[in-house]
Parts: structure tokens; C-alpha cells; sequence
């Protein structure tokens, strides 16, 4: 077991990985986004660590030796409600529904992209912790996520309260381009069964009640950033 020599700033993380080059690159990659990262190799390692330690969040492989990821899963809904996201190269539908129906939060499919999981994983933090009241920012725009009001450059904006969780979205990761797929995740939830075009409306939306100078980029065959432009 190690941990990340970065200072956290955000829940603890334990992976749960056989494949030492992917829990490496994991836990570099978490480790610069502010959490305390611990590691597993096996499933009964996992369930040893998630005892003693009881991360923020588990990161769960399914192919694992000994106790697979099923099992993992099963064990920990057992005795703790703590947000799980499964990430497994078994990209079978039987797969994700067992997943699912055994409790975990999402289900993503190996090979990943690391902004991605990350956003995932802090979708699912959003979703299963209560908001801790902080005001994010970017530019002259800011959102008090717990009076639920933006501003830009001193003016109020009037915003759907769907908007603002996009907005919410988008400020949580400044200058990052995000996919309708992890939008659609983060703000409408897994559940959500209609359109990602969806994400084009409230985009407009947003775009519309910023005004000038325009701050969400569309970031072409990657989605939308919120950026200043050069």
C-alpha cells in the first residue's frame, strides 16, 4: 500500500488494480488532482485497506486474482455505502448490469481516458456527499454552489437551476475539455434516458446569460471548455 506524496486536498482514492502500469498511471494521475491515493492489487488487499483506511472513494477492477471485483463490490456494499466505480475491460451489458444491481455508482469500460474517469469519479462524490458550500470561480465569473448563484463581473445572472449545475460542471474543471458523454453524467446523472443533445440547449443557455467576452469554448471532437480566448 502507498500513498500519494502530493497533498490532498479532496476524499481519499483506493485503487484496486492488478496491472502495476495502470495503477501507477492512476495513481499519478489522482494523486495530481488532490487526492490521497492508496493502492490494491488483490481483492482481499482491497478489503483489508478499505477496512482500515475507508477511502472517499474505491476504484474497482473486476478481473482481480483471488476475490474478483464482484465479490469486492458485494463485501464492501455489506458494510459501508461509500461511492464505487467499477473499471473493467468487460465491456458485456451482463457485466454492467451486475455491476449496477450489486451497488456500484458507474461502470466504465477499459481503455479509458484518464480526464474522464476523473470526472466520473467526481460526478459520483457530487452526487453521494452534500455540497460543502465553497464558491467556485473563473475569470470575472463566479458560483456560491451553496446559495446556488452565479455572478459575472459583479452581475447577477439569472440561470435555470439546471444551468447552474452545468455551470457548476464546468467551473469545477476550468479550461478542461469536457464531453457531453461526462456533462450529460455530471449533471443529469446516469439515469437520465433523453438526448446529449440536451447539452447543446443548455450550453446556448449559459452562453447566452454570460455574454461577452464569450467563456465556453466549443472544443472541437472533445466538447466544451470554459476558457478565456488567447
Amino acid at each position: 500500500m502507498s500513498r500519494s506524496a502530493v497533498p490532498a486536498t479532496r476524499p481519499s482514492i483506493l485503487l484496486v488494480e492488478d496491472d502495476a502500469s495502470i495503477r501507477e498511471y492512476l495513481e499519478l494521475g489522482f494523486g495530481y488532482e488532490g487526492y490521497a491515493v492508496l493502492h490494491a492489487a488483490s481483492g482481499s488487499e482491497a478489503l483489508r485497506l478499505f477496512e482500515r483506511e475507508r477511502p472517499g472513494v474505491v476504484v474497482l477492477d473486476v478481473g482481480l486474482p483471488g476475490l474478483d471485483g464482484f465479490a469486492v463490490l458485494r463485501a464492501i456494499r455489506g458494510r459501508s455505502a461509500a461511492p464505487v466505480l467499477m473499471l473493467t475491460a468487460r465491456d458485456a451489458v451482463a457485466d454492467r448490469i451486475q455491476g449496477l444491481h450489486l451497488g456500484a455508482d458507474d461502470y466504465l469500460v477499459k481503455p479509458f481516458h484518464f480526464g474522464e474517469l476523473a470526472a466520473r469519479v467526481e460526478a459520483i462524490l457530487r452526487r453521494t456527499q452534500p455540497d460543502s458550500g465553497r464558491t467556485l470561480a473563473y475569470a470575472d465569473l463566479s458560483l456560491d454552489t451553496q446559495l446556488r448563484e452565479a455572478q459575472r463581473a459583479g452581475r447577477q445572472l439569472d440561470l435555470t437551476p439546471r444551468a447552474l449545475d452545468l455551470l457548476g460542471a464546468l467551473l469545477r474543471h476550468p479550461e478542461r475539455a469536457m464531453s457531453k458523454a461526462v456533462l450529460l453524467d455530471s449533471v443529469w446523472g446516469p439515469d437520465f434516458l433523453g438526448d446529449d443533445n440536451i447539452v447543446e440547449v443548455y450550453v446556448r443557455q449559459l452562453r447566452r446569460v454570460l455574454g461577452d467576452p464569450e467563456l465556453i469554448q466549443t472544443v472541437r471532437g472533445a466538447g466544451y471548455a470554459l476558457r478565456l480566448r488567447s
